[in-house]
């Protein structure tokens, strides 16, 4: 199946490892130019290697601290000045958070914020001027079903999630007319780089345990009994971002091997 992304111009947040470099690897195979962006120089530059290596694709690693509005904007011109211009955007930057309310520290609510709901509205400011003049776009959120269902000691991560969320909708009617389409995939247990180091953290305190072990105990918690590979992740988004899901917007898609008690 052609998804019609060959020549489209990609950024992904947050993708130097986990599902933005799997989102990274899918679009590229479909022949899209994709810019990457994370906080840490090396790694990015690693990752965007081993993606050229993997798909043949033009790839280019622009680090970047989502947070900071300027420097966004920075990363979107270095993309726009070398590519013409930006059709697809996933916002994916984030990190995990979960704790009883009277437990999280203000810093840990500003920094939670900061990169999942301030980080996407920076970036997506940053790129409509362009999507709008190419007469269209795709925008994809990464959050997860706690958004939608949050449980207990789960702040952070469930507010700004939830907020993710509303943004995706209220986005989604905002510009429509602008045939520009903004979905979320809700992501449930996947395979990524905060895994393994939980992973790490944990055979500190006992050796024994293998990375497959680690994996199984967490996917007991599935109804599909395991958890989801990034690629799988990677591929959903990949669809939302192509021409094939040219009806679907102000969408919240699970990605979760059935774990959401909601739909």
């Amino acid at each position: 199946m052609d998804l019609g992304l060959s020549g489209k111009v990609a950024i992904v947040t947050g993708g130097s490892e986990g599902i933005g470099k799997a989102a990274a690897v899918s679009l590229a195979r479909e022949g899209a130019r994709v810019a990457i962006c994370a906080r840490r120089p090396d790694v990015l530059e690693r990752a965007a290697e081993e993606i050229r290596a993997a798909t043949g694709a033009e790839v280019l690693a622009v680090p970047c601290d989502v947070t900071d509005a300027a420097r966004v904007q920075s990363m979107v011109q270095q993309v726009t000045e070398r590519w013409g211009g930006v059709d697809i955007l996933l916002n994916n930057a984030g990190t995990s958070a979960a704790a009883r309310f009277e437990d999280v520290a203000d810093e840990t609510w500003e920094t939670d914020l900061g990169i999942k709901v301030y980080g996407a509205i920076y970036c997506t400011r940053a790129v409509l001027p362009f999507m709008k003049a190419a007469g269209g776009g795709r925008i994809i959120n990464i959050t997860t079903p706690g958004g939608k269902a949050a449980g207990a000691g789960s702040l952070p991560t469930s507010m700004a999630r939830a907020a993710g969320i509303a943004l995706t909708k209220a986005m989604s009617r905002d510009y429509a007319p602008d045939n520009i389409l903004v979905n979320t995939v809700c992501i449930g247990l996947i395979k990524s780089g905060q895994h393994e180091r939980r992973y790490e953290r944990q055979q500190e305190r006992d050796p024994s345990v293998t990375l497959e072990q680690f994996y199984e105990g967490m996917g007991g918690r599935v109804p599909l009994g395991r958890v989801g590979e990034a690629s799988e992740a990677g591929d959903v988004i990949c669809f939302l971002a192509s021409d094939r899901a040219s009806y679907v917007t102000g969408s919240a898609i699970n990605i979760d091997g059935g774990s959401s008690p909601v739909v």
